[in-house]
Order: C-alpha cells, then structure tokens, then sequence
C-alpha cells in the first residue's frame, strides 16, 4: 500500500506538471507508464493460476528423483562412473530449484511479503541452482565429447575423483556468478523514490528493463552467458556428429546413437527454449510492441511453465533411460512389494 500511496502522489505530480505546461502525459515514458499499469491492474490477482505448473512439476520431480539419487550414490559401482555423478548433480539442482521456485511462487500467489534478507537468499539460490544444473548440462555434453573422440585416454582425462572435484568446481563457479551480479548492484543502486517490495521472478525481470544501466548491464551479461553456454553445447554436438558419421551408427533412425543425440537436444531445446522466449519478450517490450500486463504474463508463462517443465522431464527422459539405473529401481520395488506381500501359511 505504501508503494501504491508513493506512486500515485509521483504520477499526480507528473500530471500536473505537464498540463502546468500545456501538455499531456506521455504514457509511453517507461516510468509513469509503468506505474500506472501496475496500479490499475496488478498482477497478483491473476498470478494464482500460474501456481499450477511449479507444483505439477515439483510433484513430478519429487516422485522419481530421489528414487534415482539413492540409487547413484548407494551404488559404489555406479558412483564411480563420470555420467552418473554429473547425472545425479543434475537432478539434485533441478530438484532444489524446483522446491525454491515452488515456494516463491506460492508465496507470490499468497501476496505474502518476504523480508528484504529472505527474498535476496531466496533469489541467490534459484540463480545458484539454475547455473549449477546449466552448468552440469554443459559438463555432460562434455564429457560425452571426451568419451567419443578419445576413448582409449577417456577413464585418465576424467575419472571419478576429477569428476568430483568438477562437480564442486561447478557449484562455486554457480555461486560466484550471481554473488558478483548482486554485489555490483548493491554498490551501484540508489535508493528509489517508490522501493517496490516484491520477490516474484517474473516481475523482477520485467522491472530490469527499466532498470539504470547496471542493471540492464547485469541483465545483458547474464543473457549473454547463456547464449554463450548454449553455443558451446550446440558446438560440441557439431563435432561430435561430424565425427561420427562415417562410423555408420546414425544409419537406422532407431538407433541408440540417435536416440540420444534427439533426447540431448529435446533436453536443451527445453532448457534453452525459455532463453529464447525471454530474449523475444524484452524486444517486444522495450519496443513498445507489448504493454507491461502483457509483458509480466509473458514473463509469468517464462518462469512457470517454461523453465520449470525441463527440470521434471529430465529424470524421466534421461534418467530412467540408464540400464542401470532402471533396472535398480525395478529391483528395489520388486523387493518393496515382496515385503509387503505376507507369506501365506498353509493349514
């Protein structure tokens, strides 16, 4: 109520400045039309509905992943195994996010407010967990490459104790990221006039557009570290296919080889698709080709649904695929059913 108080007295004074001087507001001046889209319709009336894909997704995610964790890490045979250790780092970011983003959203839809503290430890750890799983994709592809164009040396380049300490080297440098970001903007943001106090993902990254200019700076480099993740994951592919195609494993369509080569892409496509659609919204926006309501529901089916379904189709399309690993869990549930099963004792 008190940003709403705020906004109203700066967009009165703007008016009355402006037919002071015989002229009308400009509503396409970011600010004054940003405030008064957002006093006369806010989002949070219609965001309750957005609620339902974090928690589908969750629920989704939580059904099979730590099944697959248990397995990874009480398997001393396949803990050992490069693929498995990066697979399991995978899905525990992915799985961690989901419960953070979950919960924000839930607290959004509830029109709770976070104290200032909570809501930045909240957003660091939705910033962490989505580079650590960015960066542990990128780590598989990797390690994917090596296997290929350098089996014989692939068990010495990356075994199992290098592995671990890349998977540490993964969650620091997912850390360091978001923690130089938000430094630069403690130092370089001035207190506003109307401070808005709000901890929605989407609202955030629409409210970075008319931010100063470290903060689209921030925003620029951030997508663009993206960008640049994504292009040397597609180049690793290029190789990799390149390399291979002589090598006949791409001649059936059915084909393991080819197989995986269209569930690592259906993966990134799903990973990096919401990239895309963010990159889409901020031109359309900044353009004046879409409004402000416009923008935060683009942004609300970004973060929602976008962003979210990758990360509960990642354990059911890699996950089980291992034989491995599926054939543990069939095993563990075979052995739960027996034992709930009693023994029949004859007369």
């Amino acid at each position: 109520m008190n940003f709403l108080a705020c906004a109203s007295a700066m967009i009165l004074n703007v008016t009355l400045r402006e037919m002071d001087s015989n002229r009308t507001l400009d509503l396409d001046e970011p600010s004054a039309y940003m405030l008064q889209e957002w006093i006369i319709s806010p989002p949070y009336t219609d965001m309750k509905m957005f609620l339902i894909p974090p928690i589908v997704c969750l629920v989704a995610a939580i059904l099979v992943i730590p099944s697959i964790l248990f397995v990874i890490f009480s398997s001393f045979s396949i803990r050992q195994e490069t693929r498995y250790l990066l697979l399991g780092n995978a899905l525990l970011c992915d799985l961690m996010y989901l419960i953070f983003y979950t919960l924000s959203a839930i607290l959004n839809g509830a029109n709770l407010t976070l104290p200032k503290y909570a809501c930045v430890l909240l957003l660091f750890l939705l910033a962490v967990t989505y580079c650590g799983g960015l960066l542990t994709a990128a780590a598989m592809v990797l390690d994917i490459f090596l296997a290929i164009l350098f089996p014989l040396r692939y068990v010495a380049i990356l075994p199992s104790s290098r592995t671990k300490k890349l998977i540490v080297l993964i969650w620091l440098s997912s850390g360091v990221f978001p923690g130089i970001i938000y430094l630069v903007l403690m130092v370089t943001q001035k207190p506003a006039p109307c401070p808005m106090n709000t901890c929605s993902v989407p609202i955030i990254l629409v409210m970075t557009l008319h931010g100063d200019d470290a903060v689209k700076f921030c925003y620029m480099l951030s997508v663009a570290a993206l960008f640049l993740c994504l292009a040397l994951i597609h180049g690793c592919y290029i190789i990799l296919y390149l390399k291979t195609r002589q090598s006949g494993i791409w001649e059936s369509v059915f084909s393991r080889a080819s197989v995986t080569f269209l569930m690592h892409h259906t993966i990134l496509f799903f990973y990096f698709s919401p990239l895309l659609a963010l990159v889409v919204e901020t031109l359309l926006y900044i353009n004046a080709v879409i409004g402000l309501r416009t923008g935060i529901w683009m942004s609300l089916t970004i973060c929602n649904v976008l962003m979210v379904l990758p990360k509960a189709l990642l354990p059911y399309l890699y996950g089980l695929r291992y034989r491995e690993i599926s054939s543990s869990l069939k095993f563990i549930f075979r052995m739960k059913r027996l034992s709930l099963v009693s023994p029949v004792v004859s007369p």
